[in-house]
């Protein structure tokens, strides 16, 4: 396609010819990006002035661009933010019709216009009351008129940002913090706002701003190819769209790589998350020097007063914190003495001291460490070691630390597979950040955990590298042990601590998986896992891993029930571990409390339910917390008991977080057949608790057939319109190979939903298989149902029988 000469404008003068001359540029493919944006600025500069003097504008009147469209950044959706300004001699009608002339013809493309009309002394006083005003002023730009009206507005506006700065700066500041926590930060954000979020393109704008005022400057190097970045970005999302949004939503972010020749989404967010990495930090570094100079400023006056009575300048405090290292002005810098080319652990040392003393890294010491550091030898020396220890166990402090050697690229020096997982997108939603960020939120969350194993180095060292195979195709937990292994004979341990590194990491999914998925009673659960670990010193380790790696993953991943499956099924294998035999489960006694629903089931031959709420310890508090509420239903056994209790839960809208289902045989004259108890952990989606009597009736209606429960679910389901979204992917069900004496393990990974349980079951039931216990598990939009199952006469299915059960099982759920 042949380009645009945007500098003849004769035909796209009028409404018609600069819409068809947009939609030209817009459409080219040759001049994406910059190019592509400065283009459209020009086209709609020259558009603007053609209607600007068609008008016959009064004298001493100006059309300006301000905000972005001041900086000539024009996306294909972006507003057109423009200010009509005026001396205040011309008359007001024909300014008023001026403006009608301009702003109409804008409107009726339907193109976005943010307006104004304004003499300069509005403006400025416009300006001291609103800080987005002030902000959009400082790239004002003139389109068509009087230039030098606007040449001393823009000369008296930038003289009062830089007089106000001591005042304005801290109200931006603050602006900027309640943005990002409205918006959060783009870097880790699965569907970010390209704009508003933190490390965007609002942020661009105010380091800008932050620059123009004279009293600090970002850091500048890769701040405009980020600024591109991000831009380009918003370019592909507007074209894709055909809207003016800058919320990067998941459905987009196919079209929006492709359009910028990038392999996938996933390449795309990891670009979009290095430009906003290196926006967020450059704005932490600017605010930083920002407040230390405000804080110097206002300290002045008693300083000239002391120098005024013949007092003579205090010499800065350094008070050293590690060889060669020191805090300066509330920083961690280097000492005069250091000689970062002859001191290889130097960036860990003054890392630590930074982290240990909760206090920033600065600027110039991180960068002269990263210019002049002689490289570590490998293996580390025990120092190096020591200090990456101390550098991970200083808790939050860890990450503000952390990322500044990530901005000078000093972790993937020290750590050469970083580069792999840094950036990385998770894409599941339980995920509250990106892999390397999740590995650093790991690590800060196993330090408060070090006191409860023996060898805290090798927790902190595992908890860092446990994910570090998501970088490689495969397993992430295979590639991770080899990976883990090699780092960690680098980083200096010797083949004993390296192997339980691995092993850890081989092994850092084994406990939660097998707590909430397996049934904790089968022995071969409990063996295989004392199997993978091998000893009590990696269980410990392994059992604190757990906790930090779910603490860290989001608020969905961890609770005080899991908390307590997890302890339960460690305290089994330690057992086995030190030679402690494991009980029989078929000669396990009924607790107190299902002895008596079950004896009341067998004498009234009906439903027995009883509801607790549950109370457990917290996760970092002392008091006890609900956890939800504990339903346990007793019942002579009949066919349909799973799906019917299941569909009830999902009528009454309560969520099945756990559930245990198992055939009691009462000892003695009690024993008239078997009951069965079921242990279920629920809670209410939204609303109270039903009663107990009212899930009863409706449990006895199922059972007798007259209550249709997959009807009532269906009307349900019909009555909510459908959300747009992605499509969830298709269940999978598989054998799982538990190598169980006493049942048959099918695990059924689907989408959650409500009834799902319930159709697990009726598909079981019309396999005609026998449940014995089932395990639920759901993690955010994803269910893992666990179930144990035999043939009627309580056999284990062979192969091919549970090979077709898992096929009809994945039919029917489809």
């Amino acid at each position: 396609m042949t380009n645009l000469d945007t500098s003849d404008t004769t035909e796209a003068s009028g409404p018609g010819g600069y819409a068809a001359a947009r939609l030209l540029l817009l459409q080219e493919k040759e001049r994406p990006g910059p190019p592509r944006r400065a283009a459209l600025a020009r086209l709609t500069d020259d558009w603007l002035a053609g209607l600007f003097a068609a008008a016959a504008p009064p004298r001493g009147t100006a059309l300006v661009a301000v905000g972005g469209y001041g900086r000539a950044e024009l996306s294909p959706r972006s507003d057109l933010d423009l200010l009509l300004l005026h001396d205040g001699t011309a008359d007001q009608a024909a300014v008023a019709a001026l403006a009608d002339r301009i702003w109409y013809p804008v409107w009726d493309l339907g193109l976005a216009l943010d307006h104004s009309v304004r003499t300069p002394a509005e403006a400025r006083a416009t300006a001291a009351d609103d800080l987005k005003a002030h902000l959009g002023l400082l790239d004002a730009r003139p389109l068509a008129g009087d230039h030098g009206l606007v040449a001393a507005l823009r000369t008296t506006v930038l003289a009062d940002w830089r007089n106000q700065a001591p005042r304005r700066l801290p109200e931006l500041d603050e602006l900027c913090r309640e943005r990002a926590e409205r918006a959060g930060e783009l870097q880790y954000l699965l569907e970010p706002d390209l704009k508003e979020a933190r490390g965007g393109l609002r942020d661009t704008q105010v380091l800008r701003a932050v620059a123009a005022s004279w009293l600090a400057d970002a850091p500048r190097e890769g701040l405009d190819t980020a600024r591109r970045r991000l831009l380009d970005a918003r370019d592909a999302l507007h074209l894709a769209t055909g809207r003016a949004t800058d919320r990067l939503a998941l459905q987009e972010q196919d079209a929006v790589a492709a359009a910028l020749g990038l392999l996938d989404a996933d390449t795309l967010l990891r670009e979009v998350y290095e430009a906003a990495r290196t926006v967020s930090y450059a704005a932490d570094v600017t605010w930083r020097e920002v407040n230390r100079v405000l804080k110097a400023r206002s300290v002045r006056p008693r300083l000239r007063s002391l120098l005024g009575r013949g007092g003579t300048k205090p010499p800065v405090e350094r008070t050293p914190l590690a060889e060669g290292v020191v805090e300066m002005d509330g920083e961690v810098v280097l000492a005069r003495s250091a000689r970062p080319e002859r001191d290889p652990v130097l960036p860990l040392r003054a890392a630590a001291a930074a982290a240990q003393s909760a206090l920033p890294l600065s600027l110039h010491a991180v960068r002269r460490l990263a210019a002049a550091a002689a490289p570590l030898p490998v293996p580390w020396p025990a120092e190096a070691r020591e200090e990456l220890v101390t550098l991970l166990g200083a808790g939050e402090a860890t990450v503000p630390v952390w990322e500044a050697l990530e901005a000078e690229g000093l972790v993937t020096r020290l750590l050469p597979d970083w580069e792999r997982v840094r950036c990385r997108p998770q894409r599941n939603p339980v995920h509250t950040w990106t892999v390397d960020r999740h590995l650093v939120e790991t690590a800060v969350r196993a330090s408060s955990l070090t006191r409860r194993v023996g060898r805290p180095d090798l927790l902190l060292v595992a908890a860092l590298l446990h994910d570090i195979g998501k970088g490689w195709p495969g397993d992430h937990s295979v590639a991770g042990e080899t990976i883990a292994r090699d780092l960690a004979a680098r980083i200096g341990f010797d083949r004993t601590d390296t192997a339980v590194v691995a092993t850890v990491v081989r092994h850092h999914l084994l406990l939660v998986e097998t707590a909430t998925r397996r049934d904790l009673d089968d022995p071969a659960t409990v063996q295989s896992v004392a199997a993978a670990v091998g000893s009590l010193g990696a269980l410990e380790l392994l059992h604190a891993l757990t906790e930090a790696d779910a603490l860290a993953t989001g608020p969905a991943a961890w609770s005080s029930w899991r908390a307590s499956l997890v302890a339960d099924l460690v305290k089994r294998v330690a057992g086995v571990l030190t030679g402690a035999p494991l009980p029989d489960p078929e000669a396990a006694a009924p607790s107190a409390e299902q002895e008596r629903l079950a004896i009341e089931a067998l004498r009234t031959g009906e439903p027995v339910l009883a509801l607790h709420a549950r109370e457990e310890q917290p996760l970092d508090e002392e008091a006890p917390e609900p956890v939800g509420v504990e339903l346990l239903i007793a019942l002579p056994e009949r066919p349909g008991v799973l799906p019917a209790v299941a569909g009830v839960l999902a009528l009454h809208r309560l969520t099945v977080r756990a559930a245990d289902l198992r055939a009691v045989e009462l000892p003695g004259p009690l024993g008239s057949g078997p009951v069965l108890v079921l242990d279920w952990r629920v809670a209410a989606e939204y609303g109270s608790l039903p009663e107990a009597a009212r899930l009863r009736a409706d449990l006895v209606r199922a059972l007798d057939g007259s209550l249709d429960i997959a009807a009532r679910l269906a009307e349900r389901e019909a009555a909510y319109p459908r959300r747009r979204g992605l499509t969830a992917p298709p269940p999978r069900v598989t054998v799982a190979p538990a190598d169980s004496r006493l049942a048959t393990v099918i695990e059924v990974r689907a989408q959650d939903a409500p009834g799902l349980l319930h159709r697990i079951g009726r598909a079981l039931e019309s396999a005609a298989v026998r449940v014995r216990s089932a395990h639920v598990s759901t993690l955010g939009a994803n269910a893992v149902d666990t179930l144990y199952v035999t043939r009627t006469d309580g056999s284990l299915l062979s192969d091919e029988e549970a090979i077709d059960l898992a096929r009809a099982l994945e039919g029917a759920l489809r």
